[in-house]
């Protein structure tokens, strides 16, 4: 109660301002120190939020709510980033912190929905989470190369395919004699056109 008074009392003086409430959207915002300010805003709440979620005494429901928040105000943070950078700030995305296992490998799904503290434990969200993980990286344009030889390319040893090569000739043959015989056709067609005409 004397803290309500005392507030009030700031506050007729001209001493201390109401606090304003954060902008909906970040366009709203025209300077860059006030861009900054809304962000290191966000990521206030986004750290309180995160330590909250790992209370043992909150139940599921209210993890999975922080969660979502916790998720709403990351996209909210990137908003804020965005602003900044249009407004001639620095590049958060590109300096920022990314997201790392124990293993110092960068985070599976790292880039759409976060899950935070006990919300890995939730039920299905560990076993997502353990699919994500099993999941076989996709191998690099590097690593294929690497094991493309003379062969892959059709310069193996011409030895094993006898084969094939005697397909071959023989197709060739066929094909040879046809053109032969509807050539000749063609000749004699033409011969007994030129003697009717004289």
């Amino acid at each position: 109660m004397l803290y309500r008074f005392r507030e009030a009392q700031s506050i007729e003086k001209g001493h201390s301002r109401l606090a304003q409430r954060r902008p909906y959207l970040a366009s709203q915002v025209n300077t860059l120190e006030e861009a900054q300010r809304w962000r290191r805003d966000v990521i206030r709440e986004i750290s309180q939020n995160v330590s909250r979620i790992n209370d043992m005494s909150l139940p599921e429901s209210q993890i999975r709510d922080l969660n979502d928040e916790i998720n709403k105000l990351l996209r909210t943070k990137n908003h804020w980033e965005r602003r900044v950078l249009e407004l001639g700030g620095p590049n958060y995305r590109r300096i920022g912190p990314k997201m790392l296992d124990h293993q110092g490998r960068e985070v599976p799904g790292n880039r759409g929905y976060k899950y935070f503290g006990r919300a890995k434990d939730l039920p299905g969200v560990r076993e997502m989470l353990e699919q994500e993980a099993n999941v076989k990286p996709k191998r690099t344009k590097a690593e294929l190369m690497r094991h493309m030889d003379a062969t892959y390319y059709g310069f193996g040893n011409e030895d094993d395919d006898s084969e094939l090569l005697e397909y071959e000739r023989k197709i060739t043959e066929e094909r040879i004699n046809k053109l032969r015989r509807t050539h000749d056709a063609t000749l004699e067609s033409d011969s007994s056109s030129d003697t009717s005409s004289d």
